[in-house]
């Protein structure tokens, strides 16, 4: 586990003394990328040099690298420190920070460059080979809920304007939530859409617990795993007794769309503040800020540049 004034500064002040300049930012990331010995992209050897220019030079093949090439910050004509402070503040902030705050708090001349930031760092949000949620003998709550306006002048068409959002969470024993996965699916594709999220997200052994609907017996017995609906019909419960753990969650993260994003997310990339959101409330215990700054360098330097035409197309 890294340490706070060892792997990562803990305070603002200890950032302003890590990081001062781009040159410290540019070992800081070298260090995340290559660990303590360099390694070539083309030859993978480990003998080089720095130029004067900071690039570091192969003296097997002759290439030269940047610590920045293929990662977020890529070609970006932002100073590095720029970078770090940007993520510094957006993960100090509990609740994170608008486009509109970003580009405020770091006198951004347009709103376009700090949503572009801000997406390029919700795409670092998450590993690709995080663990999955679950286990052996670990209750899941899942069920969905739905993101965006109300419809108006539609009668019978509740969710006309709205985006089907999956939520999944652990309980935790004796009481208490662990961890959440949320992703954004296609209703008029759910039975499948539904199946694939649990393929890809809930471990084997875990005990599901849902809702009635009738389309999970069917998944959970083909991804052989322990399903425990509860018929609120019949039990007479109010959904947010039933499924307390889904529904905080769900609670939470309207509030936090309403609250920090002022309801500006478009369904076209709603699947990227979802990863944001997962990001922030799985690291909700952690007691440094600092640690949540590292771990988001640390994928950020693992992480393709996704220009701005890219962030830009629709799902």
């Amino acid at each position: 586990m890294p340490r706070a004034g060892v792997d990562y500064p803990g305070t603002w002040q200890a950032f302003e003394r890590w990081v001062p300049d781009d040159e410290a930012c540019r070992e800081f990331l070298a260090g995340l990328r290559w660990g303590e010995k360099f390694t070539c992209p083309v030859c993978e050897g480990h003998d080089a040099w720095k130029t004067s220019r900071g690039l570091w030079m192969c003296r097997s093949c002759g290439r030269q690298t940047s610590v920045t090439a293929g990662t977020i910050f890529d070609r970006s004509r932002y100073p590095l420190r720029t970078w770090f402070a940007a993520m510094w503040f957006l993960c100090s902030q509990k609740n994170g920070v608008s486009a509109l705050g970003l580009q405020r708090v770091l006198g951004f001349g347009s709103y376009e460059t700090a949503w572009a930031w801000l997406h390029k760092l919700r795409r670092a949000m998450v590993r690709p080979d995080r663990e999955l949620l679950g286990g052996d003998d670990v209750t899941v709550e899942m069920d969905s809920t739905f993101i965006g306006g109300r419809s108006q002048g539609k009668r019978g068409v509740r969710y006309a304007n709205k985006t089907e959002v999956v939520v999944a969470v652990e309980r935790a024993h004796p009481r208490g939530f662990g961890r959440i996965r949320l992703r954004q699916i296609d209703s008029s594709q759910r039975s499948e859409e539904l199946f694939e999220f649990i393929r890809t997200d809930i471990a084997h052994g875990t005990i599901l617990v849902t809702d009635g609907e009738t389309s999970y017996p069917a998944i959970t017995r083909r991804l052989q795993l322990r399903h425990e609906p509860v018929n609120l019909v019949v039990s007479r419960r109010p959904a947010q007794e039933a499924l307390p753990a889904l529904h905080h969650v769900a609670s939470l993260l309207k509030r936090w769309i309403a609250g920090t994003l002022h309801d500006r997310v478009s369904s076209d990339h709603l699947a990227y503040y979802l990863d944001e959101f997962t990001f922030r409330f799985n690291r909700r215990t952690s007691r440094s800020r600092g640690l949540l700054w590292y771990r988001l360098v640390q994928q950020a330097v693992n992480t393709d540049p996704h220009p701005l035409d890219v962030l830009q197309h629709k799902m």
